[in-house]
């Protein structure tokens, strides 16, 4: 069994809801290595206790489970595949977890090499951006093996209060793009509607306090609406990662044979904000297209 007293846990990737995350996990009483591309960014758990590790290897060669949060699919590939990765260095009986949006297809390939050497993979994306990984409280889709899912599930309940064990390996991604799909129109119609108040002569704010407990109402709309409104447009969720994702998704359904209108849109939208130097903004940036002159 996975407890505080006796595991090692590794930590890859301490951006804006990686370091929450991995602080939950130290809190809990776990002994944490991280490790990041800056090293800055692993400052506070540092000071908290946490020790840093120079490479995944370092982690692999230490930890018996290990959360990887990094960008792209390209970064999910180096850490786990490649010669200085977590598998080629990694003990047997060691559990991976990887909680960064990425392909489904390099979840399958993940596992695979995983269990030839003896370790367990599982694909973990989550929803709830920076607030909810503030708060433990983030939606977590999984896909793996039942008995890797439940031996970590201690762990991932630290991070999240609802949990859903999806299937077999890629499962878990290929949810997460059904979120990702979800929040793409979402957003386009939460934007339209906060532009359409403002254009009205209503109060944006009064407008929110009727609209978010009807029909209407979402979680873009009650936690991303307010920012919009008070001009916040910081990153809980970067507009160059939710391209990422939108990309994934729309590679995946064309797979399928699929169309997706409302996805294709949201992404031609949020590239023409990307044109305009928005790529590190929040999603919620979206609400600046409108005004784009």
């Amino acid at each position: 069994m996975l407890t505080p007293e006796n595991t090692v846990v590794g930590f890859i990737g301490t951006g804006v809801m990686g370091k929450s995350m991995a602080a939950h996990i130290l809190e809990a009483g776990y002994s944490l290595i991280v490790n990041s591309r800056t090293k800055q960014k692993a400052a506070e758990l540092l000071e908290k206790g946490a020790q840093w590790a120079d490479s995944p290897k370092e982690i692999a060669e230490k930890a018996a489970v290990v959360i990887t949060m990094v960008g792209y699919p390209a970064d999910v590939e180096e850490v786990y595949l490649s010669e200085s990765g977590l598998i080629a260095n990694g003990r047997p009986g060691c559990y991976f977890i990887d909680m960064t949006t990425s392909s489904p297809s390099l979840a399958v390939k993940i596992f695979g090499e995983a269990a030839n050497k003896g370790m367990a993979a599982i694909d973990a994306p989550v929803s709830g951006g920076d607030i909810g990984a503030r708060d433990g409280k983030l939606s977590i889709m999984v896909g793996g093996e039942t008995a890797a899912v439940e031996a970590v599930r201690p762990i991932l309940m630290l991070l999240g209060t609802n949990i859903v064990h999806q299937g077999k390996a890629g499962a878990g991604q290929h949810t997460k793009m059904c979120n990702q799909i979800a929040i793409a129109s979402n957003m386009i119609g939460v934007s339209e509607a906060i532009v359409y108040a403002v254009k009205a002569g209503l109060d944006p704010e009064n407008v929110l306090k009727s609209i978010t407990t009807g029909a209407a109402g979402s979680w873009s709309l009650s936690n991303l609406a307010p920012r919009m409104l008070k001009g916040d447009f910081e990153p809980g969720f970067y507009i160059k990662h939710f391209i990422k994702d939108m990309k994934i998704a729309l590679d995946e359904a064309e797979k399928m044979e699929m169309e997706v209108p409302g996805l294709t849109l949201a992404k031609s939208l949020y590239e023409q904000l990307v044109q305009r130097g928005e790529e590190n903004s929040g999603t919620q940036a979206l609400y600046k297209y409108w005004f784009i002159d």
